[in-house]
């Protein structure tokens, strides 16, 4: 009878260790299993292991998270920062024109021309600075007189007309004046106020992505080791991206930020290659 109840107890003690176990194999059936290694080619060397780096699973490519931030938070819109400006009406319309709010370099001094210098305030007082009588140049003289504006408009017309076509034919035959403009110009050059604004806009977008990505959208994280190798676990099947969000894996002049999207399987285990082939160098996605 002794033995009996010894049995009975041992039988029940292991049917109570084998629940766990079926268990964890019943929790763990439906999911699958990623693999990846992580490699980096500089120019003209060797690929090399990305180590000790953080590995994202999302359930959206970072590309789609951005996208959706930026439709909420579009970019600065270059005509109405134009219309803020403190400038001349006449300069406003130069600058929405040419789609451009940068007044400095060869470019801008190469596309001027003698009227675009002439009815823009900005430029003819620029241009007059850099070629006055003082330089011993022959840059024709104003004979208008703004008190001819009301008292005489007739005189102040022809004197206004006489004028221009002066400074025409002056500029078209020495176009070498319009050198040193830009410099002339540049405590009103909207360029570094534009930079600001676009750069605000970008640096919110970039760490909104990277919150929604580590939040909402995060499925599993690892790190890999010092091979470039990392596994996730337990992933439910599905499709995902897996990425360093905005951190890139570095080898020599080589960035890269991966965004890559992996199927995930139940009860299969996905090998994935990650490499200079899929991903993008990180000079080359902020120059878009």
């Amino acid at each position: 009878m002794r033995s009996f109840w010894l049995l009975c107890a041992l039988g029940c003690s292991l049917a109570v260790l084998a629940v766990p176990k079926c268990a964890a194999q019943e929790g763990t059936a439906g999911t699958g299993t990623l693999e990846f290694v992580a490699r980096v080619a500089p120019t003209d060397g060797h690929p090399e292991p990305a180590r000790q780096m953080s590995f994202y699973l999302l359930r959206k490519s970072m590309a789609g998270i951005r996208a959706d931030v930026e439709q909420v938070h579009p970019a600065p819109d270059m005509d109405h920062f134009i219309d803020g400006l403190d400038v001349s009406p006449e300069l406003k319309i130069w600058l929405k024109k040419h789609h451009t709010v940068d007044l400095t370099g060869k470019d801008f001094t190469k596309h001027l021309t003698s009227t675009d210098v002439i009815k823009v305030p900005e430029f003819l007082d620029a241009y007059k600075n850099i070629n006055g009588a003082a330089l011993n140049v022959g840059v024709p003289d104003s004979k208008v007189k703004e008190a001819d504006r009301k008292k005489n408009p007739e005189k102040f017309a022809h004197a206004k007309e006489q004028y221009e076509l002066a400074m025409h034919r002056y500029i078209d035959g020495n176009p070498d004046t319009l050198d040193g403009l830009d410099a002339e110009l540049g405590d009103k050059n909207p360029a570094p106020r534009w930079a600001k604004v676009r750069g605000e806009q970008q640096r919110y977008v970039d760490r909104r992505t990277v919150e929604l990505a580590q939040t909402q959208y995060l499925a599993a994280t690892t790190d890999s080791d010092l091979a470039g190798r990392g596994t996730l676990t337990g992933i439910a099947p599905g499709v995902y991206w897996i990425t360093t969000l905005d951190t890139p894996a570095l080898a020599g002049d080589t960035r890269l930020l991966w965004d890559r999207p992996v199927s995930i399987r139940a009860g299969e285990t996905v090998h994935l290659e990650l490499s200079n082939v899929n991903a993008v160098d990180q000079s080359e996605r902020a120059s878009q």
